[in-house]
């Protein structure tokens, strides 16, 4: 049934940039470059296809995380394997080097993203709170070379395991 209104939603004259959440979870989960989203945006695609457990994790530390002053904004969650997969093509484009884009880029098969387990989170404040406080929801970060990437490596008030070098 649900799949039925999405097809009629899209072929409405609004076209596929409608706000319908039913359209929206259906695009590719790209945020613009150097643009943020809320974690309460449950109608774009990037946060409407993490992991229930992700979500409701990243949810509860960024409403501690606004008692103490900081707001946690997505700068990107889910993604289909189609924006994966142009993301990786144009980190080789711009290393001119698949080995160094997959430094910063994993292929769709490997990539947490794709399956709506990591979220990468912002401004640089976010990032260093989450690295201190993360660990009380289950949230690591996953990579040394990328402070902005977490995802559910522990359980809540556990330890992290040591950020993976890439």
């Amino acid at each position: 049934m649900a799949l039925l209104l999405v097809m009629v939603t899209a072929c409405t004259p609004a076209g596929p940039r409608s706000t319908s959440a039913q359209v929206r979870v259906t695009e590719d989960g790209s945020i613009p470059k150097n643009e943020s989203i809320s974690l309460d945006d449950g109608r774009h695609a990037a946060i409407a296809n993490l992991d229930p457990e992700l979500l409701t994790a990243m949810r509860k530390a960024a409403a501690d995380a606004k008692l103490a002053g900081v707001e946690l904004r997505v700068t990107s969650g889910w993604r289909s394997a189609e924006y994966q997969q142009r993301l990786l093509d144009e980190a080789v484009e711009l290393y001119r080097s698949e080995e160094e884009a997959r430094r910063w880029v994993l292929p769709p098969e490997k990539s947490a993203h794709v399956t709506g387990k990591a979220i990468d989170i912002g401004p640089t404040n976010a990032d260093d709170w989450l690295i201190q406080h993360g660990a009380d929801y289950g949230l690591c970060q996953a990579y040394a070379n990328e402070m902005w990437h977490f995802e559910l490596l522990t359980t809540p008030g556990g330890q992290c395991p040591q950020p993976q070098s890439t």
